[in-house]
Parts: C-alpha cells; sequence; structure tokens
C-alpha cells in the first residue's frame, strides 16, 4: 500500500522505507487540511493511500471536484446539488482571467477547452474524454459540460443572431434527453446506463460562437430490446409510454392500464428518467411533430405486443410451432399496430427461407420454438436499431451546421464505462475493448508519449514505471491471433458453432498470454480476460451468433411491405440492397460481423482524437449502491489503480505539462524583450537553457536560439514583479527546459510569462494611445485653426456683401430722394416764377415804390407757401386759431398780431397753386397694425413743423436747390 510509484522500489531500502512512512504520517496528520488541496500533485509522498485520504476527505467535505495534475477527479455526489451547476457560476468562470486559480471544476476543464479554441497562435480542435465505470457520472458530466458550451459560446450582438443562438442552444440541449429516452436503460450498477457510446462534435465558427453540433453513436445494445438481465430494466423509452400517456393513447397503442408485458420487468421500479412530457416536448423542439411522434410510441408499442407472442412447441417438425391462446391477441395487436398483415406476420416468424443450389432454389422449413424467438427478437432488434439510427439522423439534420459555417469544434466522448456482471457476453466484451482503446489513448498520449519525448528533446529524466494495457489490447485486437479473428473466424466457418469448442481454441491459441484467465471450476464454457480495471469472464454460449447478428432476408422484406408511414421510410423497397445471407453468384462475401463494424468505429474515434488536443474527466463512483455521503474505500481504490491515477500524478508533478516550439514561443513572447534593457545572454543568467544539447543546428533554430535566450534573461524581471504584486507562488522560480525544438514549462511558469506578456502589452496599448491621443490633440488644434480662419473668411465676405447690399440700396434711396426733390423744386419754381411774372406786369414801369410796398412784396414772395396752409384751413376754424397756423408756419414771436398784416392766397388776385386747391375727396383706408403701439400717435410739438410743409417753408434750401437745378439742365 505504502509502495511509491517513482520507478524504483522503495523496499529494498529499509531507511528509505521509514523516511517514506514519516512523511506519510507527517502528511496525514493534517487530515484536517485534507480538503483543502485542490490539486494531487500537491500531495507529497503521492501514494494509493494519501490519493484515498484527500479524495475521502473532499467528498465528506461535499468538494467532489479535484486536479489530477492534467486529468479532472469527479466523485459522483448521488445527491441534487443545484448551486454547484448553475448559469451565474457557468458564468463566473467563463468570465474569469484564470480560471484555473478558481475551485476544480468540470466547468474549468471546459473554459479550458473554450479558451485553447479562441488561441490565436494555433487553435486546435479539442476533445474531452469522460470515462469511468458505469454509474460514476459520465453522462451527468456530458449534460453538464454541453450546457456550459451553450451558454458562454452563444454570445451574438444582434437580436436576430441571439435568436438563432438560442434556438441552436435548445435544439442541442433537446438531444440529450431524446437520446437518453432511447438509448440509455437501468442497469444493476446504474439507473440511467448509457447503452450506447456518442460523440458530440461542438461546432465553432471564426467568432467561437456555437453554430451547430453534430452526434456519432457507437455499439447500441439492441438486444436489451428483446433480453433484460435479473433487475434490470429495457430502455427508458417504452417505461415512459406506459406511464405517461393519455387515455386516449392508451387506446390507440393498446396499453390499458396495468397490462403485463414479457419485455417490460420491473415496471413498478420508479426513475427520474420516467417524463414522458419532457421526451414528448425535446422531440418536437428537434423537428418531430405530433403526429410522428405518435406514430413512433405506435411502433413501440407494437414491440411490447410483439414480445408476449409466445409460442407452444410442435409435436410435428413438418409443422410450424403455433403461438399459444394468449398470445393470438397479441399477435393481431402487433401486426395492427406495425401495419403488417397478421398471417404474414406470423408465417415469417415460424418458417425459415432457405435457398440453396446453382438455381438459387427456394426451400421453406418450419422453425423450432427456439428459433421462433429468435426470429421474433430478431424482428425487435431491426426495428428498434433502425428506428435509433433514424432518430440519431433527424437530430444531426436539426443541429448539425453546414460545413462553410464553422471552422474548429470541441468533442465530448461519452462512451459506457467498464462492466462486469456475473453473466458477460459480446457486449460487455466490446464494452470493455472500448475503453481499454481510450485507456490505451491516454497512456500511450500522456504517460509514455510524455517521457519518451523528454528524452528525444533532451532533458534530464528519470523514467517512471506505468500499468501499460497493451498486452491485453493484444489479446483481444492483435494479429494474427487474438480474441476477435478468432470469434470472426468461427462466424465465417459453415457449421454450428460450439460454446466449448470455443473456448478451447482461444485458450490454445492464445496461451502465452499474459492477460488471459482460466477458470477450471467454472461449469459452463468462459475465458477470462485481465482487463486494466480487473479482471471479467465471458461466457462463450450466444458469442458466435451474436457476432453474426443475422438479419433474415424474409424479414426485410416483411417491414418493406408494412403499411405504417414510419416503417416504409425505415425499409424502403430498394432492390439494389443485398443482406448477408444473399452473397452474389456462387462467391461469398466476407461477412462483416459486429465487432469488425464496431473496430471500425472506434479506429475513426481514435484517429479523431488523436488529431485534437484531448482532455481528461475520470469519473469515479463512491460505493456501488448509489448513496450519498458514502465513501468506501475498497471500490474508489479498485477504480484508482485501474486508471493508472496515481502515475498520472506522479508524471504531472515532475512533468512539464506545457510545451510549445521554439517557433512559436518566440512569435508569443518576444514581446518580453522590451523587459530587459540588455538582452545578450551570458553564463551569469539565473535561468539558463538547461538541456541544451551540443549539437549543430539548423538556420531557423540558430536564429531562434538567442531570442529563445534573451527571452529567458527577463524571467528576473517578471519574478520581481510577482513578488512586488504578493503573489508568492508566483514569484517563486519555476524550472523551465528548453530542448531541442520545444521549450518546456509548468502551469506556473506559464502564467509568469503570460502575465509579463500582457504587462507589455498594457505597456505598449498605452504608448499608443497616448501617441493617438497626441496625434488627435495636434490635428484638432488644425482643424480649430482652419475653422477659425475659413469662419473668419466667411464673417468677413458676409459683412462685405451686406455693406454693398446697403451701399447700393443707399445709392438708390438717395437718387429717387434727388430726384423726387429736385421735381417738387422744379414745381415750386414754376410757381414762383408765375407769381412774379404776373405782379411784375402790372407795375412794370413803377420805379417810385414805396418801402412799404417792397417789404411787402418781398414777404409775399418769401411766404408763398402761407397760402397753402390757408388754403387748406378747415373752413371752420376762427380768427385765432387761423392767426396760430400762420404763426406756426411763419415761425412769428408771439407779439401782438395786430401788428402784422398778412394777406392770403384767397384775398390775393392772381396767386393760385394747384397743389393748395382740394381736388376732390380724400378717403383714407386704414387697417389696425397688429403692433401693439402702432395706433397710438405721440403729442405733437405746436412749434415743430415736420414733413412736406418743412420743405416748402425752408426758402434758402429750395433756392438752392432750384438754382442747381437749373444749372444742371442748363
Amino acid at each position: 500500500m505504502l509502495q511509491q510509484v517513482n520507478g524504483h522500489n522503495p523496499g529494498s531500502d529499509g531507511q528509505a522505507r521509514e523516511y517514506l512512512r514519516e512523511d506519510l504520517q507527517e502528511f496525514l496528520g493534517g487530515e484536517v487540511l485534507l480538503y483543502k488541496l485542490d490539486d494531487l500533485t500537491r500531495v507529497n509522498p503521492v501514494t494509493l493511500e494519501t490519493v484515498l485520504r484527500c479524495l475521502q476527505a473532499r467528498y465528506m467535505a461535499d468538494t467532489f471536484y479535484t486536479n489530477a495534475g492534467c486529468t479532472l477527479v469527479a466523485l459522483n455526489p448521488f445527491k441534487p446539488v443545484p448551486q454547484l451547476y448553475s448559469p451565474e457560476l457557468m458564468r463566473e468562470y467563463h468570465a474569469a482571467p484564470q480560471p484555473q486559480k478558481l475551485k476544480p471544476h468540470v466547468f474549468t476543464v471546459g473554459e479550458q477547452t473554450y479558451r485553447n479554441v479562441k488561441s490565436l497562435i494555433e487553435p486546435v480542435n479539442q476533445s474531452i474524454v469522460v470515462s469511468g465505470e458505469s454509474g460514476a457520472g459520465k453522462t451527468w458530466t456530458s449534460r453538464c459540460l454541453m450546457k456550459f458550451y451553450a451558454v458562454v459560446a452563444t454570445s451574438p450582438a444582434s437580436w436576430e443572431s441571439h435568436k438563432i443562438a438560442e434556438r441552436i442552444e435548445q435544439r442541442i440541449l433537446n438531444s440529450n434527453p431524446v437520446m437518453e429516452a432511447f438509448g440509455n436503460a437501468c442497469t444493476l450498477r446504474n439507473n440511467n446506463s448509457s447503452r450506447f457510446g456518442k460523440f458530440i462534435q461542438l461546432q465553432l465558427n471564426r467568432a467561437q460562437q456555437m453554430t451547430g453540433a453534430a452526434v456519432q453513436t457507437y455499439l447500441l445494445e439492441k438486444t436489451r430490446v428483446a433480453c433484460q438481465a435479473s433487475s434490470e430494466r429495457n430502455f427508458h423509452i417504452f417505461y415512459q409510454i406506459c406511464k405517461g400517456a393519455s387515455e386516449d393513447e392508451r387506446l390507440q397503442w393498446h396499453l390499458p392500464e396495468g397490462a403485463a408485458f414479457s419485455w417490460l420487468p420491473n415496471p413498478e421500479r420508479s426513475s427520474e428518467e420516467d417524463c414522458f412530457e419532457v421526451t414528448r416536448e425535446a422531440m418536437l423542439h428537434l423537428g418531430i411533430d405530433t403526429p410522428t411522434q405518435n406514430n413512433i410510441f405506435k411502433v413501440l408499442a407494437g414491440l411490447l405486443h410483439l414480445g408476449n407472442i409466445q409460442f407452444a412447441a410442435s409435436e410435428d417438425e413438418a409443422q410450424p410451432c403455433q403461438p399459444m391462446d394468449d398470445a393470438k391477441y397479441s399477435v393481431r395487436t402487433a401486426a395492427s399496430l406495425l401495419g403488417l398483415p397478421e398471417d404474414v406476420l406470423l408465417e415469417m416468424v415460424q418458417i425459415r427461407t432457405i435457398r440453396a443450389g446453382r438455381q438459387q432454389q427456394v426451400f421453406r422449413k418450419p422453425c423450432a420454438r427456439a428459433e421462433c424467438d429468435t426470429r421474433r427478437d430478431c424482428l425487435a432488434k431491426l426495428i428498434y436499431a433502425r428506428l435509433f439510427d433514424w432518430l440519431v439522423s433527424v437530430i444531426n439534420s436539426s443541429i448539425c451546421a453546414d460545413t462553410d459555417s464553422w471552422t474548429t469544434f470541441i468533442g465530448l466522448l461519452d462512451v459506457y464505462g467498464f462492466e462486469s456482471f456475473p453473466d458477460n457476453s459480446l457486449e460487455q466484451l466490446c464494452i470493455n475493448y472500448a475503453n481499454e482503446k481510450l485507456q490505451q489513448h491516454f497512456v500511450a498520449h500522456y504517460l509514455r508519449a510524455q517521457q519518451e519525448e523528454y528524452a528525444v528533446e533532451g532533458l534530464e529524466w528519470s523514467f517512471i514505471n506505468y500499468q501499460d494495457n497493451q498486452p491485453c489490447l493484444d489479446l483481444i485486437e492483435g494479429s494474427p491471433i487474438s480474441i476477435c479473428s478468432l470469434i470472426n473466424e468461427e462466424c465465417r466457418l459453415n457449421r454450428p458453432s460450439s460454446a466449448a469448442q470455443l473456448q478451447t481454441r482461444i485458450e490454445t491459441a492464445l496461451a502465452g498470454s499474459p492477460c488471459l484467465g482460466h477458470n477450471k471450476l467454472s461449469r459452463e464454457p468462459s475465458f477470462i480476460v485481465v482487463h486494466y480495471a480487473g479482471p471479467v469472464r465471458y461466457h462463450t454460449a450466444g458469442l458466435v451468433e451474436k457476432n453474426k447478428d443475422p438479419i433474415p432476408p424474409e424479414l426485410t422484406r416483411l417491414l418493406q411491405q408494412s403499411q405504417d408511414p414510419l416503417l416504409m421510410g425505415l425499409f424502403p423497397t430498394n432492390p439494389k440492397e443485398k443482406t448477408q445471407e444473399e452473397p452474389p453468384g456462387q462467391s461469398r462475401a466476407p461477412v462483416l460481423t459486429v465487432v469488425s463494424k464496431f473496430k471500425a468505429s472506434l479506429e475513426q474515434l481514435l484517429q479523431v482524437l488523436h488529431s485534437t488536443t484531448p482532455h481528461y474527466i475520470r469519473c469515479i463512483k463512491p460505493n456501488s449502491q448509489g448513496q450519498a455521503q458514502t465513501f468506501l474505500q475498497e471500490e474508489v481504490l479498485s477504480q484508482l489503480e485501474a486508471c493508472g491515477l496515481v502515475e498520472t500524478i506522479h508524471i504531472s508533478a515532475a512533468g512539464f505539462p506545457i510545451r510549445v516550439s521554439h517557433r512559436n514561443f518566440v512569435e508569443r513572447y518576444k514581446l518580453l524583450r522590451r523587459l530587459h534593457p540588455c538582452t545578450s545572454s551570458g553564463p551569469d543568467s539565473p535561468y539558463p537553457a538547461k538541456g541544451l544539447p551540443e549539437w549543430c543546428p539548423h538556420s531557423e533554430e540558430a536564429t531562434l536560439e538567442p531570442l529563445i535566450q534573451d527571452i529567458l534573461h527577463t524571467l528576473p524581471v517578471l519574478t520581481q514583479a510577482a513578488a512586488i504584486t504578493g503573489d508568492s507562488a508566483e514569484a517563486m522560480p519555476a524550472p523551465m527546459h528548453c530542448g531541442r525544438t520545444k521549450v518546456f514549462m509548468t502551469d506556473s511558469m506559464l502564467e509568469l510569462l503570460e502575465c509579463g506578456r500582457a504587462r507589455v502589452l498594457e505597456q505598449c496599448a498605452r504608448c499608443i494611445q497616448g501617441g493617438w491621443r497626441r496625434h488627435r490633440h495636434r490635428e484638432q488644434e488644425r482643424q480649430w485653426r482652419a475653422v477659425m480662419l475659413i469662419q473668419a473668411a466667411i464673417r468677413s465676405w458676409l459683412t462685405r456683401k451686406h455693406i454693398q447690399r446697403l451701399h447700393a440700396a443707399a445709392t438708390v434711396i438717395k437718387r429717387a430722394w434727388q430726384k423726387w426733390r429736385i421735381r417738387m423744386a422744379c414745381l415750386a419754381a414754376k410757381e414762383l416764377d408765375g407769381v412774379e411774372e404776373k405782379h411784375f406786369s402790372q407795375a412794370p414801369c413803377s420805379l417810385s415804390t414805396s418801402p412799404l410796398q417792397t417789404r411787402l412784396l418781398e414777404a409775399i414772395i418769401r411766404f408763398w407757401p402761407l397760402g397753402l396752409v390757408l388754403a387748406n384751413t378747415a373752413m371752420g376754424v376762427g380768427s385765432f386759431q387761423r392767426k396760430l397756423v400762420v404763426w406756426a408756419c411763419l415761425q412769428l414771436p408771439r407779439g401782438s398780431p395786430s401788428s402784422y398784416t398778412v394777406q392770403t392766397a384767397q384775398d390775393q388776385a392772381g396767386v393760385t397753386s394747384i397743389r393748395a386747391l382740394p381736388q376732390g375727396s380724400i378717403k383714407f383706408h386704414c387697417r389696425k397694425s397688429p403692433l401693439r403701439y402702432a395706433d397710438i400717435c405721440p403729442e405733437p410739438s405746436p412749434y415743430s413743423i415736420t414733413g412736406f410743409n418743412q420743405i416748402l417753408l425752408e426758402r434758402h434750401r429750395l433756392i438752392h436747390v432750384t438754382s442747381s437745378a437749373f444749372t444742371g439742365l442748363g
């Protein structure tokens, strides 16, 4: 128990054993802190006992996930833990800058694969291999991973693409309940055991958004339809129909309440998977409408009635076996539900058709009772297998994206776990063979290849012993002789197969294999295979018949005659289709057995896994009873030994899980040289390139080697920066080796380099931002100056245009005003000339004029406008008011009016004005102005004369304008 797996046996040295025991006791003495160890590589020393005690302490503390180097160990809690798988927790792991620093979880593996796909250097397809025994929680783990990817990988920006992403997510999640209903069953070890293997390919586009998915299935256990072991059940869908159908559906499908069916054992056991409505809703989301669903369930009900057909042995071999009395109703009901003629269905099950001779003559031979049961079971298995394949194709057509719409994928492999029952047959042999291949893939990819790569790259490495299952695989599939080849050879021989003879051939031909065991106490023919998870005894009875999987051609032709729409689609009439029992001509084609088909599909799966970056999740079952808070050390210990977990932990703790080629290393981390002022390499570096061989590199390697040395010289700066930030784990110098073609490092060193790279990128981003801000500021200043110049020019141009328009308008107004003044002056001059001529014509010879008459004449000439004013005065105006008007017009002093004598135009004979005389009535049409104070006239001054009267009374300006006008005319 205390043997340390590190490449040598410590039992040879008593002192080493004593030190190991002391270390172990010291470690186990702090059992209170065991549940805090998130990674089993921190366990020291690494033994089965220390790992077992650590897992037990974490399991009892409700901590179900633990890291083990490159592997995640998942313990089945056997109880619902909803807060452990909530969408909020999914987003927390997705948004974390370093998810590996959070608690171990299945979401950590999911986020790691998702970020690896998003890598800018080498986006590589990822795969997650979920392994473990039946009932360890593989199906639940795969379901949680699909929900995680559906949440984090569907976050488009637009609303339309968001709707599309939601529809894809819903369809991918809805494929789970449908496939579990038709492909899972309740076994002795697991209430929801997958009876088929599936590889789910989640397809991502260039933006790392999920665009679709594809499902590939492997080896459906179709024999479970007609044969169930004791205390086990059929597929979930049969129980869902019987428990969840409505009254009308029961009448249509002939499923009365409490009906008993031979192929429906243990119907009283309830299971969480018996949810008929969930299955129907999921099928509806996948595009299977309600009529098609009813057709599917009707066919499944027909299979249940087909299983109730029991035959009675015939006394005469020439007569076919007849169904029992209570089975006649089942025959009629099954034929009705399957759309087949009752007599034809019964005849095809009772009578076998044989073709013999060169002319291919047809012979009809009645079948014995056992053969009738076999043909009945074969008919049911054929229908169910075709129906399951059709469902998978419908699911793929619903969720699969076009080839051009996705670039990378993340694969989820969920296969049946290792099985060992009291009665093991071909199904268990294929299942355990698949688990052996997956274990060998893990060993070859991680344990063996990693250590061999260390040696090739020139690293100093002491090899660690591990359990290699290659001898077991050689026993099962080796060439030229193996168990599979012997079973296939028995199928090709045209003779009845004997179970004892097959056992003898296997034991004789493979006697030298260390993985082949013998059980001499067993009365039944069998052989034992020592698998990596433990020995399993396989019975040889019926092994060859199951491997042949014969399908009588008459049964296929029978189903082609069905009137049921679903069966018509599953079994189309195709004359080119040939079965195994119809070889063309005399040449017999090689029989394609179940083992051959399964081996070919398994090889294709492994090729896909080899082309991806694998991640491993080991599911561990704490106990076989499925009880919570129960940790059985013996059962867990056997699982740890079987999967080689201790060797994995030891190699992970001592090895370098991160390996990058020289070119990729330089391309990604050449930015770190900015942190070191002197990039010359020398022997004084605290991080020398360990393991550099003395060889003559190629030109490319010679170019990359000094760059790698420069990057390594920046590690002290990164370590000091990590110590300043307070991260003691990253401040410790981590080992790093530079091989011939790759650089090897640990996770802590990778985190240190990534932190330094992020710091340099941040500095570069700040420099770029500063330069861009400076450039943008200068551009803005130049733009502002240009804008100001443009605005000033536009303002000056607008002002100049405005002044020019005002000057032009003023010139027009001035010219019009001058013209009007001239016209008025001309009219006034004409009137004055007429008055003067008349006056002087009356007294031309009067030379002796008195001074009084001279002054009066000058007053009349000077003050001629007074006549205009008095002529326009209202008739009712009194003498005093007329005098006021005269004073106002003449601007006389307010003295005694008697001293002045004014003669108006009416009293003077011969002095008239055409403008002074009224020319008719004048009407004013006034409209009220919208302005507030437009109708209010200010109080006029009695001494102010404005308007036209002022123009007429300014004699000096009048004479000046007149003289200038005459001068211009002259």
